[in-house]
């Protein structure tokens, strides 16, 4: 199909956004969903971070939203998360040192000022609730923290059973020095070189989950949120396992074990604001728009994967969820030129000829939001398959088609898109941020 008729309906049908990015439409669009997925085309851009936040405060403030589940691991975002609760068992008393849990790559993810501005409104949210039912949390969907999560089990044990924590630290010896470079374990354990722990990280997680009403009667306050998220880090440790062995056996086993993953700990994070609040719970999920696209309506989808975005619309419907989208056709990005190489501001290439960024661009418009699943002649205008860019912690310029686009129809994937022609890359708190001009050979592929 030409782009010309597409080009001509999104200047009449699509809302434009303020210099501001105000996001009354958003919300108006999002409607009573309870479940609210907030996508980014990559994973370091400042307007990305700074609108889906506005998004959430609005969320919070007017739709009484409970929780932000992130594409991040759940030790380092339970750490923040007392922190804009004010938990008695925060250490923190910044949001900088409050995201300190993040050190490894890619760091500047979480550790930027968007992130520190958002989680200082978020403890001002909270330490003005009267109830502290009513407060906000921050929780981790992701598998990657296989040493921190077992550690986190064993201290909550140790406070609580000393007996148990001595039967976890068992069972997590197997993993022996290897817990900190989990894919040696798994390289090791997926080519037979040793036993593999998962029978290991089965039983603890089983006897977290049988013994949780003893757990909580022996704990000194009871706390049924402690024990919670020490269960969490026990399912984190089991399938960071299963991950760490599958990433040797081939990429969409790996991949579809990981989103399952996020699905499971959302649907647990659900289950248990429902226990605590006793009520349909309101979830924000941010994450990148790999994740949060509905992978059948892509290229990804055709390999068989599936993703996070899938299993909620499978799970819920659509009339619980919504899934926002977010492109740009040019600027800057923060991004590495390999996996753990240091941070780079890096020039976005302008969008692929034969991609949606690209009509997007010759809209002519600068930022504006695509109604897909309330507007029907753009929803049909999308179907088509076109090119979409897809840009993670690796962004590799010289080999973008190859690296960053696929295939996909939009408004099968999307029930809006926020599309931002021209943007930045996010401020790291780190100042050690090379400035590069994007061009660099391709070593490593892109990390979502």
């Amino acid at each position: 199909m030409s782009t010309r008729p597409i080009i001509s309906a999104l200047r009449q049908d699509a809302q434009v956004l303020d210099a501001d990015g105000s996001i009354d439409r958003i919300v108006r669009h999002i409607g009573d969903a309870s479940i609210v997925l907030l996508g980014e085309a990559t994973h370091g851009t400042h307007e990305f971070y700074r609108i889906r936040a506005e998004i959430i405060k609005r969320l919070i403030s007017e739709k009484g939203f409970d929780a932000i589940a992130v594409e991040a691991d759940w030790p380092d975002a339970l750490r923040a998360s007392r922190f804009i609760q004010a938990s008695p068992t925060a250490t923190e008393t910044t949001a900088d040192s409050a995201l300190g849990g993040f050190e490894r790559f890619p760091q500047w993810m979480w550790r930027n000022t968007d992130i520190v501005e958002l989680l200082s409104w978020l403890r001002m949210h909270n330490m003005q609730c009267a109830d502290e039912q009513d407060k906000v949390g921050f929780f981790g969907l992701d598998l990657y923290s296989l040493r921190g999560s077992m550690d986190a089990v064993v201290r909550y044990l140790s406070q609580v059973d000393a007996e148990a924590a001595r039967r976890a630290r068992s069972r997590y010896a197997c993993f022996d020095h290897l817990a900190d470079d989990p894919q040696r374990y798994g390289y090791a354990a997926s080519f037979g070189m040793r036993k593999d722990c998962e029978d290991e990280v089965i039983r603890q997680l089983v006897e977290m989950t049988t013994d949780a009403q003893r757990l909580i009667e022996a704990s000194d306050h009871g706390s049924e949120d402690e024990l919670f998220f020490a269960q969490q880090n026990a399912r984190v440790a089991q399938n960071a396992e299963a991950y760490y062995r599958a990433m040797f056996q081939g990429r969409n086993e790996s991949w579809n074990l990981r989103d399952r993953h996020m699905a499971e700990t959302l649907e647990a994070l659900r289950g248990h604001i429902i226990e605590k609040k006793g009520r349909r719970p309101k979830l924000v999920v941010w994450a990148h728009n790999s994740h949060l696209g509905d992978a059948r309506a892509t290229e990804m989808g055709e390999h068989g994967q599936l993703n996070l975005g899938q299993l909620v619309r499978e799970h819920y419907g659509e009339k619980e969820s919504f899934l926002l989208g977010f492109t740009t056709h040019t600027g800057t990005v923060t991004a590495a030129s390999d996996w753990d190489a240091p941070a780079e501001t890096k020039t976005v290439r302008p969008s692929h000829p034969d991609s949606y960024e690209r009509i997007f661009h010759d809209a002519e418009l600068a930022r504006f939001i695509v109604p897909l699943r309330d507007n029907p002649r753009l929803h049909d205008l999308f179907v088509e398959q076109r090119l979409e860019r897809a840009i993670g912690v690796v962004y590799l310029p010289e080999s973008e088609r190859v690296s960053h686009y696929f295939h996909a129809s939009l408004s099968r994937q999307f029930d809006a898109v926020i599309h931002i022609d021209e943007t930045r890359a996010v401020r790291p708190l780190e100042r050690a941020v090379d400035h590069h001009d994007g061009e660099v050979p391709e070593t490593y592929p892109s990390g979502m």
